[in-house]
């Protein structure tokens, strides 16, 4: 799998938890200036899910074909 393929992966996998986070606020509102601290919510959450997921902690929990390459190539 190639480098920007697990960077896909990574980001929809990111972007997906935060709108799950958000979705309760996005639901219970109508209007769009109503919907701004829904994506504000989910921006912050997607935010610290990258951040968290850039951590080799991390990094060794996620499963081998998602892990970054330590030296830089692709598979």
């Amino acid at each position: 799998m190639t480098d920007a393929t697990r960077r896909t992966i990574r980001t929809g996998l990111q972007a997906l938890l935060g709108l799950l986070a958000a979705l309760p606020l996005l639901v219970s509102t109508a209007g769009i200036p109503q919907t701004l601290p829904g994506i504000a919510v989910a921006l912050t959450v997607a935010g610290a899910i990258t951040r968290v997921m850039a951590l080799d902690v991390v990094e060794q929990l996620l499963p081998a074909w998602l892990r970054t390459p330590k030296d830089g190539t692709t598979e």
